[in-house]
């Protein structure tokens, strides 16, 4: 069983910048490929970045691309989510999520049942 909690949103304008935290509970969390995601009220849930085990590879949604970057510190059992040049597009709700598969069987198009574990969430609001 794996604990996720999500920390770091807040209220930001457009072009500011944020950094999201997850951390995890228990001794395996490099074994875990761990990915973050963001919601909308009323809209699906959108996949946003994925990390590898062991933090050398990384997978982007298209529209992040440039702006976000994703990198975890296993010594810490912590995966980060770096914001810049946020819009406000980029509001949502955004979660932390681990997977015991490898980072190619959790990234889109796959579905995201690939993922085990699930943080409660954390709100990013980008003003204009």
């Amino acid at each position: 069983q794996v604990q996720l909690v999500e920390s770091g949103g807040g209220l930001v304008q457009a072009g500011g910048s944020l950094r999201l935290s997850c951390a995890a509970s228990g001794r395996t969390f490099s074994t875990y490929t761990m990915g973050w995601f963001r919601q909308v009220p009323g809209k699906e849930r959108e996949f946003v970045a994925a990390i590898s085990r062991s933090g050398g590879s990384t997978y982007y949604v298209d529209s992040v691309k440039g702006r976000f970057t994703i990198s975890r510190d296993n010594a810490k059992n912590t995966v980060y989510l770096q914001m810049n040049s946020l819009k406000p597009e980029d509001t949502a709700v955004y979660y932390c999520a681990a997977a015991q598969r490898l980072l190619s069987m959790v990234v889109p198009p796959l579905p995201q049942s690939g993922y085990d574990y699930w943080g409660q969430g954390t709100q990013v609001t980008v003003s204009s």
